[in-house]
């Protein structure tokens, strides 16, 4: 997937632009909103759910998870969150928009649906950029680690790595990382509050 001197490289692409792409599909949910009590409830389950495993994440990667240039990273990270899924933070942030979907019940589900495509089709194109950089940075470490724990789908007993792991979890590395996230998640749920109590 590595592109040509001046091509065109559609996962770098993907990756620079992948903190933008949910905001068509949060407009939309709050737009059309048609919140219920109880969808606002077990939505907002499925956001908590989301961003903890997100958070979780974020406080182990520290602040590279919020670079927008091409992919890359200075460790290979496999405790915490990465010890059940290689991608903590895209199964985190998918289950972040599925919650949002659930609480505004906007388009249902049809909306949530095919959001859900298209970051499953988005995530699997930077995926392979950044398995691609990964693999060439810490060779059979990565190939172990990868043929062991799955990009999307949780495994049930953590990985256990033979070397010592890199980084341990760094709360307030966390919440500096996560400010616009908590931020846009607090936002969309104080909207589709306001639409439940007015209608």
């Amino acid at each position: 997937m590595t592109a040509q001197p001046g091509g065109f490289d559609l996962p770098n692409v993907m990756f620079s632009v992948r903190s933008y792409s949910p905001i068509p599909f949060l407009i939309m949910m709050v737009l059309f909103s048609r919140p219920t009590l109880t969808s606002v409830l077990i939505g907002f389950i499925i956001v908590l759910v989301g961003e903890c495993i997100r958070f979780w994440g974020v406080s182990l990667a520290g602040a590279e998870t919020r670079t927008t240039g091409t992919v890359g990273g200075t460790y290979l990270i496999t405790n915490g969150p990465f010890a059940y899924v290689r991608n903590p933070l895209y199964v985190g942030n998918m289950l972040v928009y599925i919650g949002v979907g659930v609480m505004s019940m906007a388009l249902f589900p049809w909306l949530i649906l095919i959001a859900l495509v298209w970051f499953v089709f988005q995530y699997t194109l930077i995926i392979t950029g950044e398995e691609e950089y990964l693999r060439a940075t810490f060779g059979e470490s990565y190939v172990h680690y990868c043929g062991a724990v799955h990009r999307f789908i949780p495994r049930m007993i953590p990985y256990r790595s033979t070397q010592l792991s890199p980084k341990t979890v760094n709360i307030r590395e966390g919440l500096d990382s996560e400010k616009r996230t908590l931020q846009a998640i607090g936002l969309v749920t104080i909207a589709i509050v306001i639409i439940l109590v007015l209608r």
